[in-house]
């Protein structure tokens, strides 16, 4: 009898199984990424075919010249749950569980954790917890995050301020007469188109930024974008420029390096595991719209920090004013609403965030499917990495499907 009570339990709860990390050597269409070579790392022109995806994204800071974000001597440590999340949700008129999400889509690494708890945690394409992947534009929210401590340090004295206030270089041009709540937005009303098809103006910034005697310096690459068609604060406009600018603001403000900085204010009070590393440009300029690396349990830690309110065990590591104000929408600012922005996501401060229900949710992003979802409701978070072929397509609705039906699992337990 009590074995029978035993069996049902576990076809009831899932069984006690620790939620270590999983290793799978392949993933979705495994042979156009280069199974058989051994998932072959790219060079700068070729980094983006989809048979070098895998290998490139994982070690991006080696095709490209980066400054490390040094670790502390001590990494904090995740507990894990000795049972697995046993959750399923609904796309396309379909019903799937975390296996057959992993199974539909090119997944690197896939991790779930609640707290401090790690509910989750799977590799694919022979990836493993000690390689450093590429956030693309997630490194946008952390960028945000920066100067919000900066705010706080009293090194930037007001998000009205232009960004030319802290950039002389910048004075005259588009870019540096905005102010930065409006850069922190999205909503410089600055021309920029970013198709992601090679002829648009982030290919241009891109090709200004890394291939040496195109420009003079950072703040030159981004005189080339000097056409306001909107006054700054009243249209949502996605580019990857305005970052940039941030970024600009953000290292002459605190007169460091932006990774040296990253590394004290947040990497360190955070305990991560492993020094992370950020792109830089050849003007040795970190590229702030995208290009932070990491592992996955690294993100992972940022998400709890996130999920906190910026707090972690009692530390007040980033402002949690700030973390309230970057993940919300201002009564005058509506269009930066849910809904106003794209369909089901508003916009704050270089952050996503997800209309409908369950509410309260928000997202970092990346182009080829990389993401960070946080809900400080439940601490529960989500991080994802991925070398979906091309840049944006159909994945976020699935994996934004996946986020929702957790949230609500978790809210309810």
């Amino acid at each position: 009898m009590k074995t029978r009570v035993a069996l049902l339990l576990t076809f009831l709860i899932g069984p006690a199984v620790a939620a270590e990390p999983e290793f799978r050597k392949d993933g979705l269409h495994a042979e156009a990424y280069g199974i058989e070579a051994g998932y072959p790392i790219g060079s700068r022109l070729t980094q983006g075919q989809q048979k070098f995806l895998v290998g490139s994204l994982s070690h991006y800071d080696e095709i490209f010249s980066a400054r490390k974000i040094a670790r502390p001597a001590t990494a904090w440590p995740f507990r894990r749950e000795n049972r697995l999340p046993d959750v399923r949700y609904n796309y396309q008129g379909g019903r799937y569980d975390l296996n057959e999400y992993l199974d539909r889509n090119p997944v690197t690494g896939l991790l779930i954790a609640r707290d401090s708890m790690i509910l989750f945690e799977r590799y694919q394409y022979a990836r493993t917890d000690a390689h450093r992947f590429t956030s693309q534009s997630m490194a946008k929210t952390i960028t945000a995050m920066l100067i919000g401590i900066a705010v706080a340090e009293g090194k930037i004295k007001s998000i009205d301020d232009k960004a030319a206030t802290y950039v002389p270089d910048l004075a005259g041009s588009a870019y540096g007469e905005t102010p930065i709540r409006a850069l922190l937005n999205m909503s410089s009303g600055v021309e920029f188109t970013e198709r992601y098809d090679g002829k648009d103006d982030i290919a241009a910034l891109s090709r200004g930024l890394f291939v040496p005697g195109t420009a003079l310096s950072t703040t030159k690459v981004l005189a080339q974008f000097n056409n306001r068609t909107k006054p700054p604060g009243t249209v949502f406009h996605y580019a990857g420029s305005e970052t940039l600018t941030l970024g600009l603001v953000l290292s002459a403000a605190t007169g460091r390096p932006i990774a040296e900085y990253l590394s004290e204010k947040i990497w360190q009070p955070i305990g991560a595991e492993a020094d992370a590393s950020w792109v830089t440009d050849v003007f040795g300029h970190e590229v702030t719209y995208c290009c932070f690396n990491a592992t996955l349990r690294d993100y992972a830690r940022l998400g709890r920090l996130f999920a906190r309110d910026g707090n972690w065990d009692g530390r007040q590591v980033i402002p949690r004013q700030w973390i309230k104000d970057a993940t919300s929408v201002r009564a005058e600012d509506e269009h930066l609403r849910p809904g106003r922005v794209s369909q089901g996501f508003g916009y704050g401060y270089q952050v996503w965030l997800l209309g409908g229900e369950p509410a309260g949710t928000y997202s970092l992003r990346g182009i080829r499917g990389q993401v960070l979802f946080v809900d400080p409701v439940s601490r529960l978070i989500m991080v994802q990495t991925s070398a979906r072929p091309q840049p944006v397509d159909a994945g976020m609705a699935e994996n934004t499907a996946l986020w929702r039906a957790l949230v609500a699992q978790q809210r309810r337990d």
